[in-house]
């Protein structure tokens, strides 16, 4: 789980840019007049995405003002959900899927890899402030199992050699290729196998 403690140096003020504003008064204006608090986690997920991955607790204040609702509510909902990050992760902020599918096919081995290239430890970032890594429950891909998060792209069917990789690529501040690792395209099915008769003739 990511930490749920806000980070102890706080920016002072924060305030929707113009692309932001725009975005959440799209998404109050779905809601009734007197339901629009609903729309407080899109609000934050936007404040997450333009604050550099994290929610400060001044865009708590803004969000609350914004809906006309209190504070501590914004603040429950984000300390809640271990979507929303409280501290700085950095640009690339990589979540590693460890649940059990993933375990199976190799997930320690991409956290290897995120020890070795961004920081011994969870939660930490980068020598150069780039980015950090997690582990966390699953993440919903588990046919393309291991496979990790960065920012809002999946990296599938991965090895350490591949997530080494991808690593480099963004510490060099490059995006690299999303999805499959092997070649598939979606969840299809590997050596062109299309109806589980297929599996007779399968590799064991």
């Amino acid at each position: 789980m990511s930490l749920r403690k806000p980070a102890k140096d706080q920016p002072n003020d924060f305030e929707f840019n113009s692309t932001s504003l725009e975005a959440a008064n799209k998404i109050i204006s779905n809601y009734p007049q007197d339901k629009q608090q609903s729309a407080v986690m899109a609000l934050l997920y936007i404040a997450q995405r333009q604050n550099n991955n994290w929610i400060p607790l001044a865009a708590m204040k803004y969000i609350a003002k914004l809906l006309n609702m209190p504070y501590i509510k914004v603040y429950e909902v984000a300390t809640f959900y271990s979507m929303y990050n409280l501290s700085p992760v950095g640009k690339y902020f990589v979540q590693v899927c460890t649940t059990t599918p993933c375990m199976i096919r190799g997930a320690n081995k991409l956290v290897e890899a995120c020890k070795e290239k961004i920081s011994e430890n969870e939660n930490e970032l980068s020598g150069d402030k780039s980015c950090s890594w997690m582990e966390v429950e699953c993440l919903g891909a588990c046919v393309n199992a291991p496979m990790m998060q960065i920012n809002d792209d999946y990296y599938e069917d991965l090895d350490k050699e591949k997530t080494l990789e991808i690593l480099d690529k963004i510490l060099k501040g490059e995006k690299p290729r999303p999805g499959s690792y092997r070649g598939r395209v979606n969840n299809e099915p590997e050596n062109n196998r299309k109806t589980l008769l297929d599996l007779k003739n399968a590799p064991r």
